[in-house]
C-alpha cells in the first residue's frame, strides 16, 4: 500500500511539473500574438493595395507580361510550404502539410510535377523523414519572420519562375500556409502567387470603365511593381503563419495545463483513498493485536 501511494505522489509532481512548464509557455505565446498581430495588421494592406495596383495595370493595360501570362502549357508547379520551426502547436504544423499534400495531388492529377519550397525545420523534417527532395529550405525564423527572408525566397521564387522547364523551371507558384483567423482558430490556406490572379474587386463591371494612361509604359511599371508584389506577399504569409502559430501554441498549452489540472485532481483523490486504506489496516492490525494480547 505505501508504494502505491509512493507511485500517486511521484506522478503528482511529475503533473504539477508539467503544469508549470505548460502554463509557462502559454503565458510566453499569450505574449508574443498581439505583437504579431500588429505585424500582420501592418502588412496586410500594403500587400492588398500593391496587389491591386499589379491587378489594375495588368488588366487596362494591352501586355503580355511573362509573370502575368498563362502557360499553354504547366508542366512543373512550385508549391511554397510554410511550418514552425518548433512544435508544440496542437495540428498547427499537420494541417497545414495535409493541405499542401491534397494540393500537390490535385496538381499530379492535372499531369504537373511539383517542385517543393520549404519554411521551417517541420517541413523539412517531414520531407526528410519521407525522403522526399525539396529545391531550397528556409529555417530560423519562423516566429519572428524578417524581410530579408521573404526577399530571398522572392528571388528564388522569381528565378525558377523564369527558367524554361527543362532546366527545372515552374510555370505555376502556390503558397500553403495557416492564417491566423481568431485565437481558437488558425485556417490553412493555399493562394496562386503566379500567374497572377486578378484581385476580386479591382476590375468591376461598370457603366463606364476608367481610362488608365502609363507613363512609363505598362511593361516598365511591371517590372518594377512585380518584385514588391512577390515579396510583399510572402512575407504577408510569413507573418500570418508566426500569429497563428503563436495562437496554436497558446490554444496547445493551455490544453497541456488543463489536463495537467486533471491529472493532479485524479491522483490525488487516488493518494488520499490509498492514504485511508493504509491508516484503516493500520488501525486493524494494532485491534488485532490488542484482541490477540487479551
Amino acid at each position: 500500500m505505501g508504494a502505491q501511494l509512493r507511485v500517486y505522489r511521484q506522478r503528482i509532481r511529475s503533473a504539477q511539473t508539467t503544469k508549470k512548464i505548460t502554463r509557462a509557455m502559454e503565458l510566453i505565446a499569450a505574449s508574443r500574438i498581439q505583437k504579431a498581430r500588429a505585424r500582420v495588421d501592418a502588412s496586410t494592406p500594403y500587400a492588398q493595395a500593391i496587389t491591386r495596383a499589379v491587378s489594375a495595370v495588368a488588366t487596362h493595360a494591352n501586355t503580355d507580361h511573362p509573370l502575368l501570362t498563362e502557360a499553354e502549357k504547366v508542366d512543373r508547379a512550385a508549391v511554397v510550404i510554410f511550418t514552425s520551426d518548433r512544435g508544440l502547436a496542437g495540428a498547427f504544423n499537420s494541417q497545414v502539410l495535409r493541405e499542401a499534400e491534397e494540393l500537390s495531388e490535385l496538381l499530379r492529377a492535372e499531369g504537373k510535377e511539383i517542385s517543393y519550397y520549404l519554411i521551417g525545420r517541420k517541413a523539412q523534417g517531414y520531407f526528410a523523414f519521407r525522403r522526399r527532395a525539396s529545391e531550397r529550405v528556409w529555417i530560423g525564423d519562423t516566429e519572428n519572420p524578417v524581410f530579408a527572408t521573404a526577399k530571398e525566397v522572392a528571388e528564388a521564387l522569381v528565378g525558377a519562375f523564369e527558367r524554361p522547364s527543362e532546366d527545372g523551371g515552374v510555370q505555376e507558384i502556390h503558397l500553403v500556409y495557416n492564417r491566423f483567423v481568431s485565437m481558437v482558430t488558425q485556417e490553412p490556406q493555399v493562394t496562386r502567387l503566379l500567374p497572377l490572379q486578378l484581385v476580386e474587386g479591382v476590375a468591376e463591371k461598370s457603366e463606364v470603365n476608367p481610362l488608365y494612361e502609363f507613363e512609363p509604359e505598362a511593361d516598365v511599371v511591371l517590372d518594377k511593381l512585380l518584385p514588391d508584389y512577390i515579396e510583399s506577399r510572402i512575407f504577408n504569409a510569413m507573418l500570418e503563419s508566426a500569429a497563428a502559430k503563436h495562437a496554436a501554441t497558446q490554444k496547445a498549452m493551455k490544453s497541456a495545463s488543463d489536463n495537467a489540472d486533471t491529472l493532479i485532481r485524479d491522483f490525488t483523490r487516488l493518494a488520499n483513498n490509498a492514504r485511508q486504506a493504509e491508516i484503516t489496516q493500520q488501525i486493524s492490525e494494532i485491534v488485532g493485536g490488542a484482541d490477540a494480547l487479551s
